[in-house]
């Protein structure tokens, strides 16, 4: 089991919040960064709230659909495998939360267009995917983003280095609107993993459209193939070669399954002693016997229990989400809505 967070463990109950588009199977770069703060917070005395983001996967996927409800089921499975209990976490789909949407909306009113442009993702997203994907829901991703956070009160967000442009837009966000309005939303803050970078197989950041990725339920075998496939330092092309392990994807993967072999790797990968072979097979084994556990647990969980799952969450998610939304509704004067007599 992943131990909690030292500050986890604190007397101050935080209200942890974070989310995943459906993508399907999570890999080791979700494992390392986020999914391992995930479980040690779901193990913790903190309030956890993990979202499934199925209206942000509309941002790069709006044209292909037809697999959000396997890719939705394939995700939450590996959540459960690596620790994250639903007893103990509210694991919730978006679009269940309509509260959502609203506040969304309203936020909307308040932000510059000019803010989301700035976001750094924004326009690196749109070069390495394509102008298609720069629609008006994906110009305001970050603004959704803020409001699965503050919908549910979050206080502290585990996030990747590249999510970071996109938290501190959104506290900007929130100190807009309660300077605006009155002290309503929460202001999140963030956490980093041990490893929120891990390479792909290609050397570029482990993604699953990049299709470098090596994913948690991948077999043994796959996940050796995979790994025999990974680029290393083109400057070293035979076995006695020195190398440089600080630019080798291999070595960074070590560093996450293989502490107590890496300081020996890195001596003996610049002398010229290891082959990358050789480490290869070392980091395949290393992998494998990481992933075994987490592979057997998956196993053990049946796919019909995930939308109950999802359902009860969504229902504690609401608990908080109703309150949070009529009192940012309240705070900017918003009459409540007037009965209709029935039949109108």
């Amino acid at each position: 089991m992943i131990a909690p967070p030292a500050s986890a463990t604190s007397a101050v109950r935080r209200r942890i919040m974070s989310g995943s588009r459906p993508t399907g199977r999570q890999h080791i770069g979700h494992l390392f960064g986020a999914l391992s703060q995930w479980a040690a917070y779901s193990q913790s005395a903190d309030e956890t709230f993990f979202e499934v983001a199925d209206y942000h996967a509309l941002t790069t996927g709006f044209e292909n659909t037809a697999a959000f409800a396997s890719n939705i089921t394939e995700m939450v499975l590996d959540w459960l495998a690596v620790g994250i209990d639903p007893a103990r976490s509210a694991l919730y789909l978006q679009s269940d939360l309509p509260e959502i949407s609203e506040l969304h909306l309203l936020l909307s009113m308040i932000v510059p267009v000019a803010w989301l442009q700035r976001v750094p993702t924004y326009k690196d997203q749109i070069a390495a995917l394509g102008g298609e994907i720069a629609t008006y829901g994906f110009l305001g991703y970050p603004l959704m983003q803020l409001v699965d956070i503050v919908i549910v009160g979050g206080t502290t967000v585990p996030v990747g280095k590249d999510q970071l442009s996109h938290l501190e837009f959104g506290r900007e966000v929130v100190r807009r609107f309660n300077n605006l309005y009155g002290n309503v939303l929460v202001e999140p803050q963030a956490t980093l993993s041990e490893f929120p970078d891990i390479p792909g197989l290609d050397g570029r950041k482990m993604s699953k459209s990049l299709h470098n990725a090596i994913d948690i339920a991948d077999d043994p075998e796959t996940t050796t193939k995979k790994v025999r496939s990974m680029v290393t330092d083109p400057q070293k092309i035979r076995r006695n070669d020195p190398g440089r392990p600080e630019i080798c994807p291999v070595f960074k993967l070590q560093t996450a399954v293989n502490a107590a072999r890496v300081p020996a790797i890195e001596a003996e990968c610049r002398s010229g002693e290891l082959g990358c072979v050789a480490c290869k097979g070392e980091l395949a084994e290393r992998l494998n016997l990481t992933l075994q556990p987490i592979r057997d647990r998956r196993a053990s969980f049946d796919p019909a229990t995930v939308p109950a799952i999802l359902a009860s969450g969504a229902a504690r998610a609401r608990e908080i989400a109703t309150p949070t939304l009529a009192e940012a509704k309240r705070a900017m004067h918003l009459a409540p809505a007037i009965a209709r007599p029935v039949g109108l």
